[in-house]
């Protein structure tokens, strides 16, 4: 059973009053892909089997389908000045579509054959978008070009990336995670220890800044122990973690506490 991130660091106690304001919790995970959040207005999310992204207003409650002419595949998504970027498999080629605020399609970036996760990608402040490379390194894509993010150092498998407080998260299981800023300096590293049997499944970062890994493990029973941690975005230290449980929907409350949850109520919205 998994009981804490093998990222090879002490998890330390955070103290209530450290934490900030926000809404009195908020969707991170759900059937096992991180959620997009669009500071404490708006989620949104993909589901495996669609060609459409769910935005929900935190504020009403209603629940939209986005994207559903224009994407194939989507899975990730970051949104950034209201721009929303998501990621998109169409006919064997990945791509980025950045969407305007009313879901406009504004431009289709290619990432066939640059990057090593066709889904896993970060968005810088400027918009410039940040993939992971086969030959070893963090490439940014642009119009004028691809050039070097920073060197990275390979593992077994390939690494998951966010947009995280104006630079870039990047996991890499057994190997590392790295927060770089904007410019692909490290503010921090810390090694990232692995195991046989166990999968990361995604990383998110919510509306109030936090950021969280979500793990799984195969059981005996052949089915999936999840448990979702939360990282400090200054340290990278496990600060939290929630208990092991066969669902991968998880919400984190407004003082920082991981819950699972159902995945059905955020799909439709409230009675009344």
């Amino acid at each position: 059973m998994i009981t804490r991130l093998p990222l090879g660091v002490l998890a330390v106690a955070l103290v209530a009053g450290c934490s900030t304001p926000g809404p009195p919790e908020a969707l991170i995970f759900i059937d096992g892909r991180a959620v997009a959040a669009s500071g404490d207005t708006l989620l949104a999310f993909s589901r495996q089997g669609t060609n459409e992204i769910t935005v929900r207003d935190r504020r009403s409650g209603a629940v939209y389908a986005r994207g559903t002419a224009d994407l194939s595949s989507p899975h990730h998504i970051q949104e950034v000045g209201g721009t929303w970027y998501v990621s998109d498999v169409l006919e064997g080629r990945a791509e980025v579509v950045v969407f305007s605020p009313g879901w406009e399609v504004v431009r289709r970036i290619d990432l066939a054959g640059l990057a090593s996760a066709p889904h896993q990608f970060a968005v810088l402040p400027d918009g410039r978008v940040v993939v992971e490379a086969a030959d070893g390194r963090l490439t940014v894509v642009g119009e004028d070009g691809d050039s070097t993010f920073a060197l990275v150092e390979q593992g077994p498998r390939t690494g998951l990336l966010a947009g995280a407080r104006g630079g870039v998260l990047h996991g890499v299981p057994g190997i590392s995670i790295t927060l770089y800023n904007e410019l692909g300096n490290i503010r921090w590293r810390l090694p990232w220890e692995w195991h046989e049997g166990t999968y990361a499944t995604d990383m998110a970062v919510d509306g109030q800044g936090r950021v969280h890994i979500l793990v799984g493990e195969e059981t005996e029973f052949g089915r999936s122990s999840f448990v979702a941690f939360q990282l400090s975005p200054t340290t990278g230290e496990v600060i939290r973690w929630s208990q092991p449980s066969n669902a991968a929907t998880y919400i984190v409350k407004r003082m920082g506490e991981i819950l699972p949850d159902s995945s059905a109520r955020w799909l439709r919205e409230p009675e009344g």
